[in-house]
């Protein structure tokens, strides 16, 4: 068996797949944020005994019938784990990671000071750029010297090493990043320091291994970013593995690919977004499934909102940013905004409404999930809007408290001076104010990665998926012009559903810098070590031969330009760049002479995905699912609306607009107008406000 686990702000979720059986099982747990490990071993120790009831037994007895953890059973009949995890990308963002060292060639120390001339507040004057994380005191220098081409001008003193190592043993460095000048081009000086450093015990990340890629600023901030968080994350998995003996326990990466722990341990920058990477891999597999390739993934969970755009395939960058910092490592493009159902409402000096970007999280959570918490927020806007049913919320596994949701927005309201609308209570017309506020950050989202871009939003289906997004996608594809909406099945366990589908991926890059006049084969030659590479370390992964795919790339400009466009390397490279070239700015020049700038290279292991189940499409009368009738308040009155479980829906099942749809896990709010219809994937495809057909 196999399991994918993802560590929300709010829930940490889980997706047990049985391929005996062929059966998926989703579960969740409220998230841990003082030790997230707590959430994720108790989760597995409580839980799967549990679904191991449901499973055909196996012999004479479930394989879970032992409930110590059944991971570390020798006889447990799970062998792999994929675990997406925010501990890296929270160490980065709360600057507690361990404490690192810089060293630079001599003269090079202060490059994470000075970083770019760019500003991202063009015309605030008093704007202030995040700190380094390497204080200037820990900003150190080795005289040496490579030049462009790799030739030594200034050879290391092996006898100086010996003082650094003593001058960081004093300010008690735990971690060290090493990037010297063009070491892209010759490694040598950063290998001889970083043995030196490893050998007096310090963890240590080299640019040469981390990033072999011109631009010194960016390639050093990922390096040191990398050494900054290796440190916490190599703790954090070193429990669990310690837990998982005997288990295949892999990372899921930023590039929606998963690679081994072991990796993960050393090069933590690979997974700084690994959760929000895994829920757009299963969005866009879903979405695929269900005949949608080109969709806008939006996943609303409680704490933040994620929103990636899939123009039949997934889009991937190596011009990533977190917490201001340049992370060139690849990374599927995705916005993130601090929109979730946990995002706390308030009221400001104006006097204006807010939502978020600050969250109740898991601890003490929204006021309705009765831990202590008196805040409102979009949850307990929800609720107060009769669109959350509080009596089969997980179903029915966690109460929620509507009077205190109650109260919590009936005080919005008084500090905000809301007149009440006609009709509706003080609380309901201040928890509508908050959905339109939470839903306008959102939709503001889904544009920076669609219209800012070129696209139109128009062409594509939006895939709702997280915990909270049912209740506002047909919102905000009524926003944008979108017309269908697909809910898939799990949806709000999707993004670990997302690493069980993740293959192996590995990643490789090396500047070169040629005219565009070196030929095809020249350039293949060159890019033969990144493929004996690539082979190598994905078959070390368990991946046999015959299931490995190398994707060749390179990175070309025209001569003068100072960015550049990433191809496939084929025997007709140049016509492809000037291609891409028109289609992202909208003009080329292919008789321009051209620079080759680095060459790429992608590694992909396949797994064996689960199979996403199906059946034929039957009668369109959904009454079996029918729960009866509640109170609801639309745009701004209150009607009697159906109420269905989501559990009891098949395929062909249709029901219109306006209607909730409750899952063990989600629930989904249909407004006037839209209809929907079940697939033959279980998927919830809805018509936004349109007569489109909805399956097939």
């Amino acid at each position: 068996m196999r399991i994918g686990i993802d560590i929300g702000g709010t829930f940490t979720d889980f997706v047990l797949f049985d391929p005996a059986s062929g059966r998926l099982h989703t579960f969740k747990r409220l998230s841990t944020p003082h030790d997230p490990a707590e959430a994720v071993l108790a989760g597995i120790g409580d839980q799967l005994p549990v679904i191991g009831d449901q499973l055909p037994v196996i012999g004479n007895q479930s394989p879970f019938t032992d409930h110590r953890s059944p991971i570390t059973d020798n006889r447990s009949p799970i062998t792999e784990i994929v675990h997406g995890s925010t501990v890296a990308t929270n160490a980065l963002l709360e600057r507690k990671g361990a404490r690192t060292a810089f060293v630079a060639t001599a003269g090079f120390a202060d490059i994470l000071a000075i970083g770019r001339q760019n500003r991202s507040q063009l015309y605030d004057f008093m704007a202030d750029r995040p700190a380094p994380l390497v204080p200037a005191e820990l900003r150190l220098e080795v005289a040496e010297r490579v030049d462009r081409r790799g030739q030594v001008l200034h050879g290391l003193d092996e006898a100086a090493l010996a003082g650094l190592v003593e001058q960081l043993r004093r300010a008690g460095v735990q971690s060290a990043a090493i990037c010297l000048l063009f070491s892209f081009a010759n490694p040598a000086h950063e290998q001889q320091i970083g043995a030196a450093l490893r050998q007096a015990g310090l963890l240590v990340s080299l640019s040469s291994e981390i990033l072999p890629e011109f631009r010194e600023y960016e390639r050093a901030s990922t390096t040191v970013i990398n050494a900054y968080v290796s440190p916490v994350l190599d703790r954090y998995l070193g429990r669990l593995a310690e837990q998982w003996q005997g288990a295949d326990f892999r990372i899921m990466q930023s590039n929606g690919g998963s690679i081994s722990a072991t990796q993960a341990r050393r090069e933590a920058v690979r997974s700084i977004l690994s959760g929000p990477a895994g829920g757009v891999v299963g969005a866009y597999h879903a979405a695929q499934a269900a005949g949608f390739p080109r969709v806008l993934t939006f996943d609303m969970g409680g704490t933040s909102t994620d929103v990636a755009l899939c123009d039949r395939g997934i889009q991937v960058t190596s011009e990533g940013e977190i917490g201001g910092l340049p992370v060139r490592i690849p990374v599927i493009d995705i916005h993130t905004v601090g929109a979730g159902g946990g995002s706390i409402a308030a009221v400001d000096l104006g006097g204006s409404l807010r939502v978020g970007p600050q969250s109740a999280g898991a601890d003490p959570g929204p006021a309705c999930y009765g831990r202590g918490g008196d805040l409102p927020t979009v949850t307990d806007a929800n609720l107060v809007l009769g669109r959350l049913p509080a009596e089969r919320f997980l179903g029915g596994q966690m109460a929620l408290d509507a009077a205190a949701s109650e109260a919590a927005l009936a005080r919005l309201a008084e500090a905000a001076g809301l007149e009440p609308a006609a009709g509706l209570s003080p609380a309901q017309t201040a928890a509508l104010g908050v959905v339109q506020i939470a839903n306008a950050h959102m939709e503001r989202a889904l544009r920076v990665i669609s219209v800012a871009r070129g696209h139109d939003p128009v062409d594509f289906a939006l895939l709702s998926f997280g915990g909270a997004g049912g209740l506002h996608a047909c919102d905000l594809a009524r926003g944008l012009g979108v017309r269908t909406v697909i809910v898939p099945p799990g949806a709000s366990t999707l993004s670990a559903f997302g690493m069980l589908v993740a293959d192996v991926v590995k990643d490789y890059v090396q500047t070169v810098m040629l005219p565009g006049t070196v030929s095809f084969e020249e350039l293949e030659e060159l890019a033969g070590a990144l493929a004996q590479r690539g082979l190598a370390e994905v078959a070390a992964e368990g991946v046999p031969a015959g299931r490995i795919t190398l994707l060749p790339q390179v990175d070309l400009r025209y001569r003068g330009q100072a960015y550049e466009l990433t191809v496939p390397l084929t025997a007709d490279f140049a016509a492809a760049f000037h291609a891409e070239h028109q289609r992202a700015y909208g003009h080329s020049q292919p008789a321009a002479p051209l620079e080759i700038v680095n060459l790429r290279l992608r590694a992909v292991g396949a797994v064996a995905r689960p199979v996403l189940p199906a059946a034929e499409l039957g009668d369109a009368d959904a009454s079996a699912a029918l729960l009866g009738l509640r109170f609801v308040v639309l745009a701004a009155s209150l009607a009697h609306v159906p109420l269905y479980d989501g559990a009891a829906l098949r395929p062909g099942h249709a029901l219109p607009g306006p209607a909730i749809v409750v899952y063990q896990d989600t629930t989904v709010f249909l407004s006037s107008g839209d209809r929907a219809a079940v697939d033959r994937h279980f998927n919830l495809v809805i018509a936004v406000g349109s007569d489109l057909p909805l399956v097939e």
